[in-house]
């Protein structure tokens, strides 16, 4: 669509409809990402946009960039000359009547065609008004009517430049540089593109660049999600520690972040999302999901290693092996299905196309890809890391470095001989 609508003199800005109008309504600019030049003279902004506008295209993501002209508005001025009205004992307000009714037009009724309504609109033919003689022919009614005075008599008709609209934020008049950004993350384009206009564009004193669009939004929610997630990741160790009571325990539970991450970031590569909130929702969603699993699978190996224990079975690293190895088959089945009702909940939610299907899709695809690689790597470096914590730290203590029954026999009673002859 946009290689069919490029058009000498139209630059193209693609967006959603509705999300377009939320944008406008909440930051004025109706593109994904903007620039608000705010100064003191409309001349200065309109010059810093137009540089903006020609940096701009050298950053990577950009489709298309338009800045407004702001002083680009033609208007037709009347200067009314006030002696020549006193003379004639016009006032202001009549003169103006009559160039609002003869030149602008005066809705005078409405017709009424069924269900349909028209507004009848009363003026001069356009052959009457269409250029400067003929404007300057134009009657002025003085002396009760019993007089026809011409427009030209009584003013001075001159076409003028200036703002086609006059923009303030802040106490300052403003003006907008519309970007249009495709194939990046609005973060990193912004970030870029800030640092070449800071290069190549002097801002003169008294004057400032500041983005908004969605990128004002994300900026908010960046800045929130500075608290957001320090703090979940907090609660989460919190409650993994008041859970399992072992500051070791809790490691290797989060041992399931990175695996999970893995997945997530592969997943979101392959679907070419960029990193967005909702992206960052469905991470900390996926962090809990990991969190739980990674209890559920350290619950199964410790269930399993106090019953060898118990049992007597872990004389040797063969034996705990054994007891790993079968806390971790246990641990397969329901681990299996953990991951299989996830792809079922999510995986249809990668196939809309409904309202609100894009969002979702960015909240679902983190998680369907970090699920993935945790049921794979949380089977398979579990039980090994788990090995190594209990055979280091418990086990070899214990069971006099991994030897066979008989080797730590023979060996005792070599030792009792030499005792003996010394």
């Amino acid at each position: 669509m946009n290689q069919a609508l490029e058009l000498p003199g139209v630059s193209n800005a693609w967006t959603m409809p509705i999300k377009a109008r939320i944008d406008m309504l909440s930051t004025g600019i109706r593109t994904p990402v903007g620039l608000k030049i705010s100064g003191a003279d409309l001349g200065v902004i309109e010059a810093i946009g137009t540089e903006i506008e020609a940096v701009l295209p050298s950053v990577r993501g950009t489709r298309n960039v338009f800045a407004e002209r702001t002083g680009g508005g033609f208007f037709l001025d009347i200067e009314w000359n006030r002696d020549e009205l006193a003379r004639y004992g016009l006032s202001i307000d009549e003169a103006q009547a009559v160039v609002q009714n003869a030149i602008g037009g005066e809705n005078v009724t409405t017709t009424v065609e069924g269900r349909e309504r028209y507004p009848v609109n009363v003026r001069y033919m356009r052959d009457f008004r269409s250029d400067f003689d003929a404007l300057g022919r134009v009657l002025v009614s003085a002396s009760g009517g019993q007089r026809q005075i011409p427009l030209g008599q009584l003013a001075k008709i001159k076409v003028a430049s200036g703002p086609a609209m006059v923009r303030n934020e802040d106490g300052l008049l403003t003006g907008y540089v519309f970007v249009d950004v495709a194939g990046r993350d609005l973060s990193s384009y912004v970030d870029e593109a800030d640092r070449l206009i800071r290069q190549k564009v002097k801002m003169p004193v008294g004057y400032v660049a500041l983005w908004s669009g969605q990128y004002e939004a994300m900026a908010r929610v960046r800045e929130r999600l500075t608290y957001v997630i320090p703090l979940t990741l907090f609660l989460v160790l919190l409650l993994l520690y008041l859970n399992t009571r072992s500051v070791v325990r809790t490691a290797i539970v989060l041992l399931a972040v990175p695996f999970s991450a893995i997945g997530a970031v592969w997943y979101l590569y392959l679907l070419g999302y960029n990193m967005s909130i909702a992206v960052w929702v469905g991470l900390i969603a996926l962090l809990g999901v990991d969190a739980e699993t990674g209890v559920f699978m350290l619950l199964y190996l410790e269930l399993s290693y106090e019953q060898a224990k118990k049992d007597g079975r872990l004389r040797s690293l063969a034996e705990l092996q054994e007891a790993i190895v079968h806390g971790a088959a246990k641990r397969l089945r329901p681990k299996f299905m953990t991951v299989a009702t996830t792809f079922l909940g999510f995986f249809p939610i990668m196939w809309a196309t409904g309202t609100g299907s894009d969002v979702w899709k960015r909240i679902a695809a983190p998680m369907i890809g970090g699920v993935f690689t945790s049921f794979l790597l949380e089977l398979i470096v579990y039980p090994a890391v788990f090995e190594i914590w209990k055979w280091h730290f418990e086990v070899k203590p214990t069971a006099g470095g991994g030897q066979p029954p008989e080797h730590r026999e023979a060996e005792g009673a070599t030792r009792s001989i030499w005792s003996r002859s010394t």
